[in-house]
């Protein structure tokens, strides 16, 4: 008799659901990837270590949390291990979902919740160097790379793949290479770590005119950053702060200039490729809103500089994935530089290519 209520118990649940939601619901028993999980198969898939995950749970954990474990909720290591995946593959939310044991919705959501909460740390974790002692430390660390002096940062764009934003102003997100993009201004130090991030214009914008527009250019023409320089490709504006390379070197001391130059500044492609092979998801392309491709591609940058403060080596390109395709797809991101006129005198570069380097 007992048996017989709890099925009519349960067939009444079952029956409000349908009336409620239109079908049934399903309650998952989600698994526990960090216990389940070697550290190998854990890092490959996830992209980050067993105990850097754990430190990161540390410090967003409370916004994640629920205020009680009503209707099956997922809690925060979920959150967080739902969101790694999807930076870490191109798997449709879908597909996600079956991995997490959640439905397809719920992974839209957290994807959305967790890399807010990850984005909003960027000023904690995303910024120039500020005292004299940091800006006489990365000039120390990028002098030892080649030699090229008071340098405390190199700038680039990279492209970010989207689906089509649709709409009247769709066309204006398709870059030169004929794709969907949000163009990236990043700027990076000795050691890879990002220090200023600039994501929120679209593929057809020029990397020129999204410095000329950016906060950090006013920071350095108001002095904030010393006699510190930034150095870019051709396709900036030469200024006394933002140093470019000679279009054609005449002399001895412009070529070295030249060459310091670019092994100084090649840790900027090195760092956008770090950050792609580490989330795949940025070189594959990202299905989401242009308002939650802006939000990922921001929280994609804090995990970055949390990585390398953890020592985290680069992980291998992911198990659906050879090297070869992921480099290409590196490559599809990065969109030559063109020429722009140097609005400015030629004063500072001059000088220290005369002062300086014709002198080694």
């Amino acid at each position: 008799m007992e048996v017989e209520d709890e099925m009519i118990l349960e067939d009444d649940v079952d029956i409000l659901d349908i009336i409620e939601f239109g079908f049934p619901r399903r309650l998952y028993i989600r698994p526990n990837y960090i216990e389940e999980m070697d550290d190998l198969s854990f890092y490959r898939r996830f992209r980050l270590t067993k105990p850097t995950t754990i430190s990161l749970l540390e410090i967003i954990e409370v916004q994640l949390e629920f205020d009680n474990d009503c209707n099956n909720s997922v809690s925060p290591i979920n959150q967080l291990l739902t969101v790694l995946l999807f930076y870490a593959s191109s798997a449709h939310q879908l597909n996600i979902g079956d991995l997490m044991h959640m439905d397809q919705s719920t992974v839209s959501r957290i994807v959305k919740k967790v890399s807010q909460v990850l984005a909003s740390l960027h000023n904690q974790f995303i910024k120039m160097p500020a005292s004299p002692e940091e800006l006489l430390s990365d000039q120390n660390n990028f002098y030892r790379v080649a030699r090229f002096p008071r340098v405390i940062g190199c700038i680039d764009g990279t492209h970010i793949k989207i689906r089509s934003p649709g709409g009247e102003d769709g066309e204006v997100y398709r870059n030169r290479k004929s794709y969907f993009s949000i163009n990236v201004q990043l700027v990076c130090d000795s050691e890879l770590i990002i220090r200023n991030i600039v994501a929120r214009w679209p593929g057809s914008a020029h990397d020129s005119t999204i410095f000329n527009n950016s906060r950090l250019r006013t920071r350095f023409e108001a002095g904030e950053f010393g006699n510190g320089f930034i150095l870019g490709d051709s396709g900036y504006a030469l200024k006394s702060y933002l140093l470019t390379p000679f279009a054609n070197p005449r002399t001895q001391a412009e070529q070295r200039y030249n060459e310091s130059h670019i092994r100084t500044r090649n840790c900027i492609e090195r760092t956008n490729g770090v950050l792609k092979r580490r989330f795949p998801a940025l070189c594959y392309g990202l299905r989401c809103k242009v308002d939650t491709v802006l939000t990922v591609i921001v929280a994609t940058a804090v995990l970055h500089n949390i990585a390398l403060t953890m020592h985290e080596d680069i992980p291998p390109p992911p198990v659906d994935m050879n090297p070869e395709e992921l480099d290409y797809l590196i490559q599809q991101g990065q969109i030559p530089a063109i020429n722009v006129q140097q609005n400015i005198n030629y004063d500072v570069r001059n000088d220290l290519v005369l002062n300086y380097f014709a002198n080694l």
